[in-house]
């Protein structure tokens, strides 16, 4: 972290937990490591994490048993992101948010996910009958193919800050109406982030959502403490310290419908 976010609440709106006891489908020939909920909290830390996003992986496919196990021995302090098909039944939708799930996931990068063509309908129906917002994996260039469909759902947020520089201006594009922004992945990008999160702060400062994406799957090199530090200097130099809290615990505290007030410093992590 840094001088200044420490001791402050971090909400993680990027993790994954990769659970061997629960089913894992290869993507591409790709199958990552472990990495348990009590590995994820021995890895955070001392970074001042209270709440974050379980974030389901294309080589979790449709699977719900992980994702319910993880938010049950992370609290409710979490929630769930979860990747549903195409045909899910209300009454699943609503089992899955009376668990803690808060969002359906669209990888459109890796695939995994119901099919593009079901988006506008499928993200229409699960906040229709439980609130939930969309989540975008995607390369911010392919987003002009979108953008008519993406500016007319209720909530939608776009992982790892497009991934590209040459998508910059069509993601700000959809930041100007509304939808959100994950700095996470600085290991998987091409773009420098300091200058994409700053440019998302001028264009609104509730869009910029703070994880770590650990365990950084397939990333060209994984998180590293330092990320949330040149965050939170981007955040004091572009628009001013007092958006520090904002960024790292209130905008997503309130994209994912938990309590705006942080929850105290968890105790010691459950074992596996």
């Amino acid at each position: 972290m840094s001088d200044r976010t420490a001791g402050a609440p971090v909400f993680d709106a990027h993790l994954h937990i990769v659970d061997p006891r629960f089913p894992l489908v290869p993507n591409d020939g790709y199958l990552p490591d472990p990495f348990t909920v009590d590995r994820y909290r021995e890895r955070v830390a001392g970074l001042g994490v209270r709440g974050g996003a379980v974030v389901s992986g294309s080589f979790q496919g449709f699977d719900q048993s992980y994702l319910l196990d993880a938010l049950a021995r992370l609290g409710p302090s979490y929630a769930g992101v979860t990747q549903v098909p195409a045909g899910v039944t209300d009454s699943e939708i609503a089992a899955l948010d009376a668990a803690g799930v808060r969002a359906v996931r669209f990888n459109v990068h890796r695939g995994g996910s119901a099919p593009l063509d079901e988006l506008a309908r499928l993200a229409r129906r699960v906040h229709d009958v439980a609130g939930w917002h969309s989540e975008l994996y995607i390369d911010a260039r392919a987003l002009p193919d979108l953008a008519g469909t993406l500016a007319g759902l209720p909530a939608v947020s776009i992982d790892h800050l497009g991934l590209h520089r040459d998508g910059l201006v069509h993601l700000l594009g959809l930041v100007e109406r509304g939808v959100k922004v994950k700095a996470t992945g600085f290991g998987r990008i091409d773009l420098d982030p300091a200058e994409a999160m700053a440019a998302v702060l001028r264009a609104d400062p509730t869009a910029l959502i703070v994880g770590t994406d650990l365990p950084s799957t397939r990333a060209r090199r994984p998180f590293r403490d330092e990320d949330f530090a040149l965050v939170a200097e981007t955040v004091a130099e572009t628009v001013g310290e007092e958006h520090l809290h904002a960024v790292f615990w209130g905008n997503a505290a309130e994209f994912y419908r938990l309590p705006s007030g942080a929850p105290e410093e968890a105790g010691p992590p459950p074992r596996d």
